[in-house]
């Protein structure tokens, strides 16, 4: 993916990347069900940072898709509808920019960055803060997706923040490398 700067949110994915995360999310047999072992890192990732919610997300077939999320009990969907979402637009959120960049991406109030405060998840959801680290494919080095932190209040995260949400980026590519080496899948 490469950023257009025509278009502050707009990313331009990379036709071979783009192939080769949609092969390997397959064989992987993350397309489209949720994950619990994802789910329980989800759970576990929000209570080290203390944001709201927390989602594995990867890039599958145009869209964003959360195989693992996490959020407060009782809470309203990320994106409309009656049951947790897992899904968003490409266009919505910071992920597909941590995809393109390959790093991660701390942003203690997404209100502060002109390039990323116009992004709909903004007014449509409330969403103030967004801490993402990418997850790498460890037999391709293609970023598959994000393990991503949000909430509606702006948080400041630190060094340390980073540091624990690259280790848990990790420990989600040691489940994918796992998960793949599992009989039938």
């Amino acid at each position: 993916m490469t950023f257009d700067p025509s278009n502050r949110t707009n990313i331009e994915e990379d036709p071979e990347q783009t192939r080769v995360r949609a092969e390997r999310l397959q064989a992987m047999g993350i397309v489209d069900q949720p994950y619990p072992e994802l789910d329980a890192i989800a759970d576990r990732l929000r209570e080290i940072t203390g944001a709201s919610y927390a989602m594995v997300n990867f890039m599958v077939e145009g869209r964003q898709y959360f195989a693992g999320l996490s959020g407060p009990a009782g809470a309203q969907p990320l994106a409309g509808g009656t049951g947790p979402a897992r899904e968003m637009t490409m266009d919505q959120g910071w992920c597909p920019h941590v995809v393109s960049r390959g790093t991660a991406l701390p942003l203690a109030d997404v209100c502060a960055y002109p390039r990323f405060a116009g992004n709909s998840v903004v007014d449509e959801l409330g969403i103030r803060t967004y801490l993402g680290a990418p997850v790498k494919d460890p037999v391709s080095g293609v970023t598959l997706g994000t393990v991503c932190v949000i909430d509606t209040e702006p948080i400041q995260w630190t060094k340390q923040d980073v540091e624990n949400i690259k280790g848990v980026a990790e420990q989600v590519t040691s489940v994918l490398q796992r998960r793949e080496q599992e009989p039938g899948q």
